[in-house]
């Protein structure tokens, strides 16, 4: 919009700011960037964009099409806190021949869903809350060749580390205090060694951001696991809230010479990171989730839990997108892989918090997806789900109160799973997708180029290569 340019060059003054960073989010989810001086601030740039070779974008132009333009959005303007002189924002994507939005364009995806939602008549606004996890750790080597492969990562936290020599000031004496496998959650110090950094980290995402933090901890897992829950928001804004949230935690563990990663499942036999997502429907500035049924919920909130179990398995495509995703989705830690509702219980995969009465707070938690996601996407297909579950009354079953753990096979078998593997949740998002399509949300075109994508960069590979444990299992076979 006309002007726009104004505010941000204000903030760039008054700050020392002489370069403004453009990010863009590619189809997997990763912030891209470009870099414009003061002098290329200007209203064109915010009406009419910059431009860049959408070809060298992952799952975006093939190269016939390539020439694609970046639209800066003021309204996410902020002080880079680890660029010198940088201010940083957000952009949209334009077809310039066209002069329309970007199909593929994950954030104009985000703007669909919710303009989607208006025009359903069922809800003016949706509301989101992930509970992003992560791990911090001291180092991480991995390579791959035609003759070998191995990864290691270390933190001196780990408690593999309880017979080593200390790696936190150096090499000195080992002080013991370390969490055990699966003994992580919420210990104080000195057994949780990154609340400073973490404290830095919500600083950020509050001064810095914007954002609204509700709480930070350690979790479950040893060797740094953490978690910093943002307050909820409205779709978009939450999913650009995760993208900065990434971004503002790997950049902090960066500054302590520390690495951090949102790797689901980089540590055998102990919790891995996912990323639960708390969501509701409002309108009128009032909730449609609460009412007389089960856990508090309205008839509306069944149906649209039912619409995520009906759909949970092609959502995880979207909400579990690597092959590593279904290393943390086993049975045992604390990954819920039944697709059922229950309230308290965090072994469904949709839970219903109880910790307040207030109708307000009445939401559905989807517990199975994690932070390798593109959140613009997993945000817009899950409220997707929901509204199809609305608008043909679909039911979640009867709720689930034991402990889904603690079930034999034969009573697991019972019950619909999420997928098992990547490759599986990829043929049920292309054998399910209808329901994506509706009010032209996500387009044909997404949904082909995201299978794939997926296929071609996750599935395969690994298909393709043994694995080190495969020898220590048939090497002498």
């Amino acid at each position: 919009m006309a002007n726009e340019s104004a505010s941000v060059i204000k903030l760039m003054k008054e700050n020392g700011c002489d370069i403004l960073d453009i990010k863009f989010t590619d189809l997997p989810g990763t912030w891209q960037h470009v870099a414009v001086p003061t002098s290329e601030v200007t209203d064109d740039l915010f009406t009419k964009g910059t431009g860049f070779d959408g070809s060298s974008i992952r799952g975006f132009q093939s190269i016939e099409e390539s020439d694609m333009l970046l639209v800066p959005d003021a309204k996410t303007i902020a002080v880079d806190p680890f660029q010198d002189g940088t201010v940083t924002v957000i952009a949209d994507i334009r077809d310039p021949k066209t002069g329309e939005d970007y199909s593929r364009d994950p954030r104009n995806i985000a703007k669909k869903a919710a303009a989607h939602l208006k025009s359903s008549g069922v809800g003016d606004i949706s509301y989101w809350g992930p509970e992003v996890e992560f791990f911090i750790f001291d180092s991480i080597k991995f390579s791959y060749g035609a003759n070998h492969g191995y990864h290691e990562v270390d933190s001196d936290e780990g408690i593999w580390n309880s017979g080593e020599d200390s790696m936190l000031d150096g090499f000195t004496l080992n002080t013991g205090m370390r969490p055990r496998h699966k003994e992580g959650y919420f210990p104080v110090s000195p057994v949780d060694t990154l609340h400073d950094m973490r404290s830095e980290m919500v600083r950020i995402l509050v001064n810095d951001f914007g954002i609204p933090v509700e709480k930070h901890h350690h979790e479950v897992a040893t060797a740094g696991q953490g978690e910093i829950d943002i307050v909820f928001d409205e779709l978009l804004k939450t999913a650009d809230s995760v993208m900065a949230y990434k971004y503002i935690v790997k950049n902090v563990a960066k500054r302590h010479g520390k690495v951090a990663t949102f790797m689901p499942k980089p540590i055998f036999n102990d919790n891995g990171t996912g990323m639960h997502t708390h969501q509701s429907i409002w309108k009128n500035g009032k909730t449609l989730m609460a009412g007389n049924e089960y856990a508090g919920l309205s008839k509306l909130a069944l149906n649209y839990i039912g619409g995520l179990i009906k759909h949970g398995k092609s959502l995880m495509a979207l909400a579990a997108p690597t092959t590593n995703s279904y290393k943390r989705l086993t049975p045992g830690f604390e990954a819920p892989t039944i697709l059922a509702l229950s309230a308290r219980n965090r072994s469904a995969a949709c839970r219903i918090p109880v910790y307040f009465d207030n109708p307000k707070a009445k939401r559905v938690e989807f517990r199975s997806a994690d932070a390798t996601c593109n959140p613009y996407l997993t945000f817009s297909a899950m409220l997707m789900a929901g509204l199809d579950g609305i608008k043909n009354g679909y039911l979640p079953g009867e709720p689930l109160e034991e402990d889904l753990f603690e079930l034999s096979s034969e009573e697991l078998s019972k019950f619909p799973q999420v997928p098992g593997s990547l490759d599986e949740a990829l043929n049920s998002l292309e054998n399910d997708h209808d329901y994506l399509l509706e009010g032209n949300v996500f387009t044909k075109d997404v949904i082909e180029s995201w299978i794939d994508y997926k296929r071609e960069n996750d599935v395969v590979p690994i298909q393709l290569r043994p694995h080190p444990y495969e020898f220590y299992l048939s090497f002498d076979a």
